[in-house]
């Protein structure tokens, strides 16, 4: 039953939103050189590779000087990209993602593999779902960039820190993925993002 709302959501998404896609592309396009895209491979559902979809919010070739994004105010983030970030606009080229059956719009966010080598075979649990758009660590953790840009060692946060946190907020997704908590992800989501 998900998948049919993840199919329905995701084809109507993209349909309905395709004007400020255009929009999106051309503020991207004026704003910095390089593609509209970002394209990176993560790690989804039975630790599978695909490719994830985003806006491009950062200089291109900014990802060589590392893969989290650090603080508010990273300087790697082009100006269009501090607004599509801050709305997660950004996100929404992974309707495509959901569309091609590669995500949900609500699960484990999806992670680099090499991050995902470091999982316990206990947090390789959520690997048995598809990765989502959006869940429950990513509205706990909203401010994550915060947290890493007051880190003298941000990845070292993120490994110790964050990320076992977040993978253990997902276990309640995991152990109870009802349509009832779906749909509720999705209103806090949306809820976060206004607020």
């Amino acid at each position: 039953m998900i998948r049919f709302f993840d199919l329905l959501f995701s084809l109507l998404g993209l349909i309905l939103l395709l004007p400020f896609f255009l929009i999106i592309s051309i503020a991207i396009v004026i704003g910095s050189r390089g593609g509209i895209f970002y394209i990176q491979e993560r790690v989804g559902k039975n630790n599978r590779n695909f490719r994830l979809v985003k806006f491009r919010t950062m200089r291109s070739g900014a990802d060589k000087q590392g893969g989290l994004t650090i603080g508010t105010h990273d300087s790697r983030i082009t100006n269009t990209g501090f607004f599509l970030r801050k709305y997660k606009l950004d996100e929404l080229p992974q309707l495509i993602n959901v569309l091609k059956g590669e995500m949900s719009l609500v699960g484990p966010r999806p992670e680099l593999r090499k991050y995902v080598n470091l999982y316990s075979d206990e947090q390789k649990k959520v690997l048995a779902l598809s990765p989502g758009i959006t869940d429950i660590a990513s509205l706990e953790y909203i401010n994550e960039n915060e947290i890493l840009g007051a880190s003298a060692d941000p990845e070292q946060t993120y490994i110790e820190q964050i990320m076992p946190a977040k993978l253990e907020l997902n276990k309640k997704f995991i152990k109870d993925p009802r349509l009832g908590n779906y749909f509720q992800i999705i209103g806090l989501t949306i809820k976060k993002i206004f607020r």
